[in-house]
């Protein structure tokens, strides 16, 4: 069974940082991209960012370039994304992801709640 398991959400203030996990298991990954999307509260679900698990290719949405990081340790099966200058509007659910093809989600995590306070 393909699970995704995030953590490292929390409460911070405007301009602190947090690092999200998320820890894959039940299926050998190493031709998925693995990433991060988002979900603000009546908004829809947006791409943060993704590393391909062979040859660590990265991407960013524009709204995170030069703020997020997203590293991935292979022996764990571990995604990160280091958030730093955090901002009200990086207040979302955040949702690990598994990509088989560039754009279309094969499992989702269950997200971690992410709260910027201003």
């Amino acid at each position: 069974q393909v699970q995704l398991v995030e953590s490292g959400g929390g409460l911070v203030q405007a301009g602190g940082s947090l690092r999200l996990s998320c820890a894959a298991s039940g299926r050998t990954f190493s031709s998925y991209a693995m990433g991060w999307f988002r979900q603000a509260p009546g908004k829809e679900r947006e791409f943060v960012s993704r590393i391909t698990w062979v040859g660590g290719r990265i991407y960013y949405a524009d709204a995170v370039k030069g703020r997020f990081t997203i590293s991935r340790d292979s022996a764990k099966n571990t995604v990160y994304l280091q958030m730093n200058s955090l901002k009200a509007e990086d207040t979302a659910l955040y949702y690990c992801a598994a990509e088989k093809r560039l754009g279309e989600v094969d499992y989702w995590g269950q997200g971690t709640q992410v709260t910027v306070s201003s």
